[in-house]
């Protein structure tokens, strides 16, 4: 087992925000992120990412985004979309359009919240990461609005969830993203009374299904994982996680073996199988001094055609934080609170390796390109890591990291998310997109 000891610690108390480049109902498009962590999909091919930046080197552009946002953006047709809010009490909602070859604004549209509440860091603030499909975008604000627009922002429909279902009240407030087939975005409203999992229609915004929530806290996003030639919708809440039938909303199964998986979103590995991480806990939660909530889950059929799931390994000791584990050269990658890597073998669960990071805690996903793993540490360090060695070949640092007192919050920039589309690297903090592109060497 190989042990580094690289310096930088970061632990953050906080929501959850937390991505193939293959649009839904499009031809294959190196230039495209449509949906939250790419569809689960982190592994980047084409030309090669930026090794390299700071605060003065290599970014190729930096844009402003009004208000405050925590979402990912989207990348599709040469545009960025990112969503964000304003106002005291996060009166407004933002869905902005950049280009990605220079960051210049495109458009702007605005909307009313209507669940405002006090815009302060402990609540989500613009979390869910919007949806890009051939007929432009669909947004969706953690207040209870959805929303659908062209690739100009000519607004194609607009939902009012509070309206029709009610109100939302849910502690630290949601961040689940919106998840897509070719028909349906998958919209999850795990609020603290009567949580609920809908399918609207992508052409008009119609319900054509809603179905009872887990009931249980989370911040993580609904995925849809393969089995058996079709596809399920999978929700991870704490202690609980649930199949769902996308067609019709049937829950399929549910498996409760499991604890304070509250914030990572399942990473689809084929044949029924995902990638699900977990944290430590906090508070007067039992607090796991093993990993046996992180690791690789099967989706089987029984034999009375039942489905049901179940542990094909657990961890010894890889956790997870805020961001969610990837696979990448057949191995699970988890970063623990501590900014800790631990690489563990896909096939067996066996730890492989592990290494303090000075990129610290993470809130994005992290992403790979060839043997290169691309960790973002929240405070604004990112450790790019040779997964074949274990060792750090960069740390690049996006700002000057100001450290706060004891028992203080930090009130610097935050990373929340990061895309790739090579040769850049889009990188967002709560205001503003920075695209890194590595310059040619004098």
């Amino acid at each position: 087992m190989k042990s580094k000891s690289l310096a930088g610690i970061a632990s953050i108390l906080a929501i959850a925000t937390l991505t193939t480049s293959l649009c839904i109902g499009e031809e294959f498009r190196p230039d495209a992120w449509p949906s939250f962590q790419n569809g689960g999909h982190m592994s980047v091919a084409g030309d090669t990412l930026p090794t390299r930046w700071s605060a003065e080197e290599n970014i190729s552009w930096k844009a402003e985004i009004p208000g405050y946002g925590q979402s990912t953006p989207i990348v599709t047709e040469g545009q960025i979309i990112v969503t964000s809010t304003s106002g005291p009490n996060k009166e407004k909602y933002h869905l902005i359009a950049y280009s990605l070859d220079e960051g210049k604004k495109l458009w702007q549209k605005d909307f009313t919240n209507p669940s405002p509440i006090e815009n302060t860091s402990y609540v989500s603030r613009a979390a869910p990461t919007a949806v890009a499909d051939k007929s432009g975008y669909i947004a969706y604000y953690e207040g209870g609005l959805v929303v659908a627009v062209t690739r100009d922002g000519e607004v194609r429909w607009e939902r009012n969830l509070v309206e029709e279902y009610g109100a939302i009240s849910a502690r630290h407030g949601l961040a689940s993203s919106l998840e897509q087939n070719d028909e349906l975005v998958f919209v999850w409203v795990e609020r603290s009374e009567e949580p609920y999992l809908a399918a609207l229609n992508k052409a008009n915004g119609e319900t054509v299904w809603k179905v009872a929530g887990l009931g249980k806290t989370s911040w993580s996003t609904p995925r849809l994982v393969p089995v058996d030639g079709t596809t399920q919708l999978v929700c991870s809440a704490s202690g609980l996680i649930a199949g769902f039938n996308p067609d019709n909303g049937e829950r399929l199964w549910q498996f409760d073996q499991i604890a304070n998986n509250t914030t990572c979103t399942p990473i689809p590995l084929g044949e029924g199988r995902f990638l699900i991480g977990a944290s430590e806990g906090r508070g007067e939660a039992a607090v796991q001094t093993d990993g046996s909530s992180n690791g690789v889950i099967q989706i089987a059929k029984q034999d009375d055609g039942s489905y049901a799931a179940q542990f094909v390994w657990q961890a010894a000791k890889a956790k997870s934080s805020f961001g969610s584990p990837i696979v990448a050269d057949k191995t699970a990658w988890f970063v623990n609170r501590g900014g800790v890597l631990f690489g563990v073998d896909l096939d067996t669960g066996e730890q492989s390796s592990t290494a303090r990071l000075a990129a610290g805690g993470v809130w994005a996903t992290p992403i790979q390109q060839n043997k290169l793993l691309y960790i973002f540490g929240s405070k604004g360090t990112t450790s790019i890591i040779d997964m074949g060695d274990g060792e750090a070949v960069a740390e690049n640092s996006l700002w000057e990291n100001e450290e706060a007192e004891e028992g203080e919050r930090s009130s610097g920039e935050i990373i929340y998310s990061a895309v790739a589309v090579p040769p850049l690297l889009i990188i967002r903090t709560g205001d503003t997109l920075y695209a890194i592109q590595e310059q040619p060497s004098s």
